[in-house]
Protein backbone atom coordinates (compact mmCIF):
# COMPACT_ATOMS: atom_id res chain seq x y z
CA UNK A 1 0.00 0.00 0.00
CA UNK A 2 1.61 3.23 -0.88
CA UNK A 3 2.25 6.15 1.28
CA UNK A 4 -1.25 7.93 0.14
CA UNK A 5 -3.34 4.72 0.73
CA UNK A 6 -1.83 5.07 4.14
CA UNK A 7 -2.81 8.40 5.12
CA UNK A 8 -6.10 8.09 3.46
CA UNK A 9 -6.55 5.15 5.65
CA UNK A 10 -5.62 7.43 8.67
CA UNK A 11 -7.67 9.99 7.92
CA UNK A 12 -10.82 7.99 8.16
CA UNK A 13 -9.90 6.15 10.98
CA UNK A 14 -9.34 9.54 13.09
CA UNK A 15 -11.87 11.04 11.71
CA UNK A 16 -14.38 8.50 13.14
CA UNK A 17 -12.31 8.30 16.16
CA UNK A 18 -11.98 11.98 17.12
CA UNK A 19 -14.89 13.97 15.36
CA UNK A 20 -15.91 14.45 19.29
CA UNK A 21 -12.96 15.41 21.67
CA UNK A 22 -14.98 14.15 24.77
CA UNK A 23 -17.21 11.72 25.33
CA UNK A 24 -18.19 12.67 28.20
CA UNK A 25 -21.61 15.64 28.99
CA UNK A 26 -21.01 17.96 32.18
CA UNK A 27 -23.87 18.79 33.70
CA UNK A 28 -25.77 19.50 37.72
CA UNK A 29 -28.29 17.94 39.05
CA UNK A 30 -30.37 19.74 41.97
CA UNK A 31 -32.37 17.26 44.07
CA UNK A 32 -35.02 18.33 46.69
CA UNK A 33 -36.54 16.18 49.19
CA UNK A 34 -40.11 16.60 50.48
CA UNK A 35 -42.57 14.19 52.26
CA UNK A 36 -44.52 13.69 49.39
CA UNK A 37 -42.50 13.88 46.39
CA UNK A 38 -38.77 14.46 44.88
CA UNK A 39 -38.29 17.49 42.83
CA UNK A 40 -35.16 17.10 40.19
CA UNK A 41 -34.18 20.31 38.53
CA UNK A 42 -31.36 19.13 36.23
CA UNK A 43 -29.17 21.67 34.05
CA UNK A 44 -27.83 19.69 31.25
CA UNK A 45 -25.48 20.54 28.34
CA UNK A 46 -26.07 21.57 24.80
CA UNK A 47 -23.82 19.12 23.69
CA UNK A 48 -25.86 16.34 25.93
CA UNK A 49 -28.86 17.26 23.77
CA UNK A 50 -27.59 17.06 20.39
CA UNK A 51 -25.73 14.22 20.67
CA UNK A 52 -28.64 12.24 22.26
CA UNK A 53 -30.92 14.19 19.69
CA UNK A 54 -29.07 12.74 17.03
CA UNK A 55 -27.83 9.14 18.15
CA UNK A 56 -30.53 7.52 20.44
CA UNK A 57 -33.14 5.23 19.05
CA UNK A 58 -31.76 6.11 14.94
CA UNK A 59 -33.63 9.63 15.75
CA UNK A 60 -31.02 10.78 12.98
CA UNK A 61 -31.82 14.30 13.63
CA UNK A 62 -35.34 14.46 13.24
CA UNK A 63 -36.66 17.61 11.74
CA UNK A 64 -38.15 20.26 14.58
CA UNK A 65 -38.39 23.53 16.49
CA UNK A 66 -35.82 23.65 19.58
CA UNK A 67 -38.74 23.22 21.90
CA UNK A 68 -39.53 19.88 20.21
CA UNK A 69 -35.95 18.83 20.63
CA UNK A 70 -35.74 19.96 24.00
CA UNK A 71 -39.13 18.27 25.00
CA UNK A 72 -37.95 14.49 23.63
CA UNK A 73 -34.53 15.23 25.55
CA UNK A 74 -37.78 15.61 28.41
CA UNK A 75 -38.87 11.96 27.43
CA UNK A 76 -35.51 10.66 26.69
CA UNK A 77 -34.46 11.75 30.64
CA UNK A 78 -37.30 9.95 32.09
CA UNK A 79 -35.92 6.75 30.74
CA UNK A 80 -32.66 7.20 31.58
CA UNK A 81 -32.61 8.97 35.33
CA UNK A 82 -33.86 6.11 37.33
CA UNK A 83 -35.11 7.21 40.97
CA UNK A 84 -35.44 5.03 43.65
CA UNK A 85 -37.23 5.16 47.14
CA UNK A 86 -36.63 2.47 49.50
CA UNK A 87 -35.94 0.07 46.67
CA UNK A 88 -38.86 1.20 45.10
CA UNK A 89 -39.05 2.51 41.54
CA UNK A 90 -41.06 5.90 40.87
CA UNK A 91 -42.05 7.22 37.46
CA UNK A 92 -41.26 11.26 36.63
CA UNK A 93 -42.67 13.28 34.70
CA UNK A 94 -41.26 17.18 33.17
CA UNK A 95 -43.02 19.87 34.77
CA UNK A 96 -40.81 22.40 33.23
CA UNK A 97 -38.59 23.42 30.51
CA UNK A 98 -36.21 26.35 30.13
CA UNK A 99 -32.95 27.57 28.72
CA UNK A 100 -29.67 27.97 31.06
CA UNK A 101 -26.43 29.81 30.68
CA UNK A 102 -23.97 28.74 28.03
CA UNK A 103 -26.57 27.30 25.57
CA UNK A 104 -27.96 24.34 28.57
CA UNK A 105 -31.33 23.37 28.92
CA UNK A 106 -32.91 23.27 32.42
CA UNK A 107 -35.38 19.87 32.93
CA UNK A 108 -37.26 20.39 36.06
CA UNK A 109 -38.61 16.62 36.97
CA UNK A 110 -41.14 15.78 39.38
CA UNK A 111 -41.67 12.24 41.18
CA UNK A 112 -44.30 11.53 43.31
CA UNK A 113 -43.71 8.79 46.86
CA UNK A 114 -46.12 7.16 47.94
CA UNK A 115 -44.50 7.21 51.83
CA UNK A 116 -42.76 9.38 53.31
CA UNK A 117 -38.93 8.18 51.96
CA UNK A 118 -35.92 6.76 54.27
CA UNK A 119 -33.30 6.07 51.53
CA UNK A 120 -33.12 7.27 47.79
CA UNK A 121 -31.20 6.50 44.98
CA UNK A 122 -30.73 7.56 41.91
CA UNK A 123 -29.01 5.74 39.02
CA UNK A 124 -28.49 6.83 35.10
CA UNK A 125 -26.97 5.76 31.63
CA UNK A 126 -27.36 9.08 29.63
CA UNK A 127 -25.91 8.15 26.66
CA UNK A 128 -24.66 5.34 27.51
CA UNK A 129 -26.26 3.81 24.59
CA UNK A 130 -24.28 5.59 22.24
CA UNK A 131 -21.00 4.71 21.01
CA UNK A 132 -18.21 7.59 20.86
CA UNK A 133 -15.65 5.20 18.92
CA UNK A 134 -16.00 1.58 19.10
CA UNK A 135 -15.48 0.06 22.64
CA UNK A 136 -16.11 3.98 23.79
CA UNK A 137 -19.53 4.71 25.18
CA UNK A 138 -20.58 8.40 25.51
CA UNK A 139 -21.64 9.26 29.37
CA UNK A 140 -23.13 11.93 31.29
CA UNK A 141 -22.01 12.95 34.28
CA UNK A 142 -23.74 15.57 36.69
CA UNK A 143 -22.35 17.61 40.08
CA UNK A 144 -25.08 16.61 42.40
CA UNK A 145 -26.40 18.87 45.56
CA UNK A 146 -29.36 17.11 47.89
CA UNK A 147 -31.77 19.78 49.63
CA UNK A 148 -34.47 17.87 51.90
CA UNK A 149 -37.30 19.92 53.57
CA UNK A 150 -36.14 21.44 56.79
CA UNK A 151 -32.62 20.68 56.19
CA UNK A 152 -29.54 21.98 55.55
CA UNK A 153 -28.28 21.79 51.33
CA UNK A 154 -25.71 18.64 51.12
CA UNK A 155 -23.29 19.12 48.04
CA UNK A 156 -19.84 17.97 46.64
CA UNK A 157 -21.65 15.05 45.65
CA UNK A 158 -21.19 13.39 41.94
CA UNK A 159 -23.38 11.42 39.79
CA UNK A 160 -22.23 9.23 37.02
CA UNK A 161 -23.21 6.14 35.35
CA UNK A 162 -20.77 4.38 37.31
CA UNK A 163 -21.09 6.44 40.73
CA UNK A 164 -24.67 6.07 41.36
CA UNK A 165 -26.45 8.94 44.22
CA UNK A 166 -27.54 7.67 47.82
CA UNK A 167 -29.00 9.68 50.04
CA UNK A 168 -30.55 8.44 53.97
CA UNK A 169 -33.07 10.95 54.65
CA UNK A 170 -33.34 12.20 58.84
CA UNK A 171 -36.83 13.58 59.30
CA UNK A 172 -36.18 13.66 62.95
CA UNK A 173 -36.03 17.52 64.09
CA UNK A 174 -32.24 18.37 64.67
CA UNK A 175 -30.89 19.75 67.82
CA UNK A 176 -30.63 23.06 68.41
CA UNK A 177 -26.97 23.29 69.30
CA UNK A 178 -25.91 20.73 66.37
CA UNK A 179 -23.29 21.84 64.18
CA UNK A 180 -24.10 20.49 60.36
CA UNK A 181 -21.41 22.75 59.16
CA UNK A 182 -18.55 19.70 58.42
CA UNK A 183 -21.17 17.08 57.77
CA UNK A 184 -22.64 18.96 54.83
CA UNK A 185 -19.16 17.87 53.01
CA UNK A 186 -17.41 14.79 53.13
CA UNK A 187 -14.38 15.70 51.99
CA UNK A 188 -12.79 12.21 51.47
CA UNK A 189 -16.18 11.24 49.66
CA UNK A 190 -15.79 13.92 47.18
CA UNK A 191 -11.83 13.57 46.84
CA UNK A 192 -12.44 10.11 45.75
CA UNK A 193 -15.13 11.03 43.60
CA UNK A 194 -13.45 14.07 41.96
CA UNK A 195 -9.92 12.38 41.70
CA UNK A 196 -11.51 9.39 39.58
CA UNK A 197 -13.71 11.79 37.59
CA UNK A 198 -10.41 13.19 36.25
CA UNK A 199 -8.66 10.00 35.64
CA UNK A 200 -11.82 9.16 33.56
CA UNK A 201 -11.87 12.94 31.57
CA UNK A 202 -8.42 11.95 30.71
CA UNK A 203 -8.67 8.25 29.75
CA UNK A 204 -11.74 9.24 27.26
CA UNK A 205 -10.05 12.96 26.40
CA UNK A 206 -8.42 11.66 22.97
CA UNK A 207 -6.96 15.48 22.69
CA UNK A 208 -5.07 15.40 25.92
CA UNK A 209 -3.48 12.26 25.22
CA UNK A 210 -2.81 12.78 21.78
CA UNK A 211 -1.06 16.01 23.20
CA UNK A 212 0.82 14.33 26.08
CA UNK A 213 2.22 11.59 23.84
CA UNK A 214 3.30 13.83 21.02
CA UNK A 215 5.86 15.41 23.92
CA UNK A 216 6.59 11.97 25.00
CA UNK A 217 7.61 10.99 21.71
CA UNK A 218 10.26 13.52 21.59
CA UNK A 219 11.67 12.57 25.37
CA UNK A 220 15.17 11.05 25.22
CA UNK A 221 16.06 10.56 28.92
CA UNK A 222 13.73 10.23 32.16
CA UNK A 223 14.75 13.74 32.86
CA UNK A 224 13.47 14.97 29.45
CA UNK A 225 10.12 13.36 30.16
CA UNK A 226 9.98 15.01 33.68
CA UNK A 227 10.81 18.55 32.69
CA UNK A 228 8.13 18.60 29.41
CA UNK A 229 5.57 16.82 32.10
CA UNK A 230 6.38 19.16 34.81
CA UNK A 231 5.96 22.35 32.46
CA UNK A 232 2.79 21.04 31.02
CA UNK A 233 1.13 20.18 34.48
CA UNK A 234 2.17 23.52 35.90
CA UNK A 235 0.55 25.12 32.85
CA UNK A 236 -2.88 23.93 32.77
CA UNK A 237 -2.74 23.90 36.74
CA UNK A 238 -2.53 27.89 36.47
CA UNK A 239 -5.15 28.28 34.08
CA UNK A 240 -7.59 25.42 35.95
CA UNK A 241 -7.01 27.16 38.81
CA UNK A 242 -7.42 31.19 37.27
CA UNK A 243 -11.08 29.55 35.45
CA UNK A 244 -12.36 28.49 38.94
CA UNK A 245 -11.78 32.19 40.31
CA UNK A 246 -13.36 33.58 37.21
CA UNK A 247 -10.14 35.72 36.54
CA UNK A 248 -9.65 33.81 32.93
CA UNK A 249 -12.52 32.41 30.42
CA UNK A 250 -12.11 31.95 27.07
CA UNK A 251 -15.06 30.33 24.84
CA UNK A 252 -14.95 26.72 23.79
CA UNK A 253 -14.86 27.67 19.95
CA UNK A 254 -11.59 29.01 20.87
CA UNK A 255 -9.71 26.88 23.13
CA UNK A 256 -10.89 23.58 21.33
CA UNK A 257 -9.56 24.83 17.96
CA UNK A 258 -6.03 26.10 20.21
CA UNK A 259 -5.96 22.44 21.38
CA UNK A 260 -6.28 20.89 18.13
CA UNK A 261 -3.72 23.11 16.99
CA UNK A 262 -1.45 22.07 19.67
CA UNK A 263 -1.29 18.25 19.23
CA UNK A 264 -0.73 19.05 15.19
CA UNK A 265 2.31 21.46 16.06
CA UNK A 266 3.91 19.07 18.46
CA UNK A 267 3.36 16.43 15.82
CA UNK A 268 4.51 18.83 13.04
CA UNK A 269 7.35 19.69 15.20
CA UNK A 270 8.67 15.65 15.70
CA UNK A 271 8.06 15.11 12.06
CA UNK A 272 10.21 17.81 10.19
CA UNK A 273 12.61 19.02 13.24
CA UNK A 274 12.93 15.98 15.52
CA UNK A 275 15.87 17.25 17.19
CA UNK A 276 14.98 20.87 17.07
CA UNK A 277 11.56 20.23 18.85
CA UNK A 278 13.64 19.05 21.93
CA UNK A 279 15.16 21.37 24.88
CA UNK A 280 13.61 24.46 25.56
CA UNK A 281 11.51 24.47 22.51
CA UNK A 282 9.59 21.82 23.68
CA UNK A 283 9.12 23.01 27.04
CA UNK A 284 7.46 26.27 26.11
CA UNK A 285 5.59 24.61 23.68
CA UNK A 286 4.83 21.77 26.17
CA UNK A 287 3.56 25.23 28.56
CA UNK A 288 2.13 27.30 26.21
CA UNK A 289 -0.47 24.75 24.82
CA UNK A 290 -0.89 23.48 28.44
CA UNK A 291 -2.35 27.21 29.32
CA UNK A 292 -5.32 26.24 26.67
CA UNK A 293 -5.86 22.54 27.64
CA UNK A 294 -6.19 24.04 31.46
CA UNK A 295 -8.57 25.70 30.02
CA UNK A 296 -10.41 22.54 28.05
CA UNK A 297 -10.23 20.91 31.80
CA UNK A 298 -12.09 23.44 33.54
CA UNK A 299 -14.62 23.69 30.69
CA UNK A 300 -18.15 22.09 31.46
CA UNK A 301 -17.04 20.97 35.12
CA UNK A 302 -16.79 24.65 35.84
CA UNK A 303 -20.02 25.76 34.70
CA UNK A 304 -22.00 22.38 36.62
CA UNK A 305 -20.36 23.39 39.80
CA UNK A 306 -21.83 26.69 39.89
CA UNK A 307 -23.56 27.62 43.02
CA UNK A 308 -21.34 25.04 45.24
CA UNK A 309 -19.34 26.86 48.08
CA UNK A 310 -15.91 27.70 47.54
CA UNK A 311 -14.57 25.00 49.90
CA UNK A 312 -16.49 22.43 47.66
CA UNK A 313 -15.01 23.62 45.04
CA UNK A 314 -12.04 23.83 46.20
CA UNK A 315 -11.89 20.23 47.12
CA UNK A 316 -13.45 18.98 43.66
CA UNK A 317 -10.76 21.30 41.62
CA UNK A 318 -8.00 19.82 43.28
CA UNK A 319 -9.28 16.31 43.74
CA UNK A 320 -10.14 16.43 39.51
CA UNK A 321 -6.60 18.05 38.77
CA UNK A 322 -5.05 14.89 41.11
CA UNK A 323 -7.01 12.60 38.62
CA UNK A 324 -5.69 14.44 35.58
CA UNK A 325 -2.35 13.94 36.54
CA UNK A 326 -2.69 10.45 37.75
CA UNK A 327 -4.46 10.10 34.00
CA UNK A 328 -1.60 11.03 32.44
CA UNK A 329 1.09 9.01 34.03
CA UNK A 330 -1.19 6.09 33.24
CA UNK A 331 0.11 7.12 29.23
CA UNK A 332 2.96 8.96 29.96
CA UNK A 333 5.02 6.16 31.60
CA UNK A 334 4.39 3.13 29.56
CA UNK A 335 4.99 5.16 26.21
CA UNK A 336 8.00 6.62 27.92
CA UNK A 337 9.60 3.30 28.72
CA UNK A 338 7.74 1.74 25.51
CA UNK A 339 10.16 3.70 23.73
CA UNK A 340 13.01 3.04 25.81
CA UNK A 341 12.67 -0.75 25.14
CA UNK A 342 12.65 -0.56 21.53
CA UNK A 343 15.84 1.82 21.62
CA UNK A 344 17.39 -0.52 23.50
CA UNK A 345 17.36 -3.32 20.65
CA UNK A 346 20.70 -1.34 19.30
CA UNK A 347 23.59 -1.39 21.19
CA UNK A 348 25.11 1.15 19.15
CA UNK A 349 24.89 4.40 19.90
CA UNK A 350 23.44 5.09 16.23
CA UNK A 351 21.47 2.56 15.81
CA UNK A 352 19.29 3.48 19.04
CA UNK A 353 19.33 7.20 17.44
CA UNK A 354 17.55 5.48 14.14
CA UNK A 355 15.35 3.68 16.56
CA UNK A 356 13.95 6.49 18.29
CA UNK A 357 13.26 9.03 15.48
CA UNK A 358 11.67 6.07 13.52
CA UNK A 359 9.35 5.23 16.28
CA UNK A 360 8.94 9.15 16.86
CA UNK A 361 8.12 9.48 13.13
CA UNK A 362 5.52 6.44 13.10
CA UNK A 363 3.58 7.50 16.37
CA UNK A 364 3.71 11.58 15.50
CA UNK A 365 2.63 10.92 11.81
CA UNK A 366 -1.02 9.32 13.32
CA UNK A 367 -0.86 11.90 16.10
CA UNK A 368 -0.66 14.61 13.22
CA UNK A 369 -3.57 13.29 10.87
CA UNK A 370 -5.83 12.66 13.97
CA UNK A 371 -5.28 16.39 14.92
CA UNK A 372 -6.03 17.52 11.76
CA UNK A 373 -9.70 15.68 12.00
CA UNK A 374 -9.72 17.16 15.44
CA UNK A 375 -8.99 20.97 14.34
CA UNK A 376 -11.61 20.54 11.06
CA UNK A 377 -14.34 19.33 13.89
CA UNK A 378 -13.64 21.90 15.81
CA UNK A 379 -13.61 24.92 13.74
CA UNK A 380 -16.77 23.79 12.28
Amino acid sequence: MNASRWFILLFWLASSLFGWAHPVAQGALDLHVSPAKLQIQLRVSGEEVVVADTFAGGNKLKAASLAEVWARHGQYLLQHLKVFTDGRGLRGEVVQVEAAQNDGVVYHLEFATATRPTRLRIEEDVLNEIEFAPGNAWEASYVARILQQGRPAHEGLLLSRKQPLVFDCAWKSLPATQDWTTALLDRWHMTRQFCRHGVGHILSGYDHLLFVCGLVLGAVTLWDLVKVVTAFTLAHTLTLTLSVLNIVRLQSHIVEPMIAGSIVFVAVANLLWPKHSRGHVRLATAFFFGLFHGLGFAGGLLDAMNGMSGLAVGVAITAFSLGVELGHQMIVLPVFFGVQLARRMRADAPGRERISLAVMRAGSLLICVAGMCYLLSALK
